[in-house]
């Protein structure tokens, strides 16, 4: 654990405020749902929840039978990272933060896809630098009781590679399919 030097009281109805910075730094916005934990020195623990999190065994499952079936890398996130990945290096998705412009798309609703390899190309992690490193993608959000919670993406480094309406489909499959399981 990672101090802050930030001390808040509890006041009488048993709320704390979480500090605007750190809030920031988490992206932690209103209405978000917090996990609380404890741990045997006696310590509460904060985290922020993701439903889609919750199946990343699964969505684990979903991914590495995507990329087999397209060939392409495909990844499942939730709202701020990656959760499973397959078809592409590991390491350079899993559990990285979500870029900025990949947010602003879930946050819009948005189904991005380029199928054309002129199209620009969605910066997936914060890692990213923007050079354009897929020559094609789809990004489908995953919507569960109204609200975005996720995303399916495949994408391709290929540059004779074209997302088409197979691959929206299949992703939109996907995405319908991960928000009904998290309506059950």
């Amino acid at each position: 654990m990672k101090a802050t030097g930030v001390v808040r009281r509890i006041d009488d109805l048993g709320r704390i405020v979480i500090p605007k910075e750190i809030r920031r730094v988490l992206h932690i916005k209103e209405g978000d749902p917090l996990e609380i934990f404890t741990d045997r020195e006696g310590g509460v623990i904060l985290k922020k929840y993701s439903p889609i999190g919750e199946l990343s065994e699964f969505a684990s499952g979903y991914t590495e039978t995507l990329s087999k079936t397209t060939g392409h890398i495909a990844c499942i996130t939730d709202k701020d990272t990656v959760i499973a990945v397959s078809g592409g290096p590991k390491k350079e998705f899993l559990e990285q933060n979500l870029s900025s412009e990949l947010e602003q798309l879930l946050e819009d609703k948005e189904v991005y896809t380029s199928s054309e390899n002129n199209e620009i190309s969605i910066p997936i992690t914060q890692n990213d630098n923007k050079d354009r490193k897929f020559n094609s993608q789809v990004v489908y959000p995953i919507i569960s009781q109204g609200d975005v919670i996720g995303s399916v993406i495949l994408m391709s480094k290929d540059a004779q590679t074209k997302m088409g309406d197979t691959e929206y489909k299949l992703v939109q499959s996907a995405a319908g399919f991960l928000g009904n399981q998290m309506e059950i």
